[in-house]
């Protein structure tokens, strides 16, 4: 069980799902361009259209340094800022009233469990170049 478990085609799957989230969100906001525009106006962001383009543009080359192992470190690193950053604009659960609250908390530390496993994949790519 464990040389299944320890393979590298284990690892791949297990970084594939944790960036699942940014490669689906950045291939729905390239192909609906006006949808993204539309998330980036709701949440303030002006102009829409540059930040939409950093959007996807971080979510998808990030995700894909990390599942090519191309700067993992840093690919993980950007995801992680980027969760953190989107989960303090979009899950304010503390300026909610229930029922919205209770989502919008299990969101948020949901998010915060994404940003700790971004930051392992960061820690344990270093560690092991480090080793080397």
């Amino acid at each position: 069980m464990r040389a299944v478990l320890t393979s590298p085609a284990v690892r791949w799957i297990a970084l594939l799902g944790l960036c699942a989230a940014y490669i689906q969100g950045g291939l729905t906001k390239a192909f609906d361009f006006g949808g993204a525009l539309a998330e980036m106006a709701h949440f303030g962001l002006s102009p829409a259209a540059p930040f939409a383009v950093a959007v996807i543009g971080l979510e998808l080359a990030a995700s894909a340094m990390i599942l090519s192992g191309r700067l993992r470190w840093l690919g993980a690193l950007a995801l992680a800022a980027f969760t953190l950053g989107a989960t303090f604009m979009a899950n304010r659960f503390w300026q909610m009233a229930p029922p919205e609250r209770f989502g919008a908390t299990n969101g948020f530390f949901e998010h915060l469990g994404l940003v700790g496993g971004f930051l392992l994949v960061a820690w344990h790519d270093l560690d092991t170049r480090r080793g080397s």
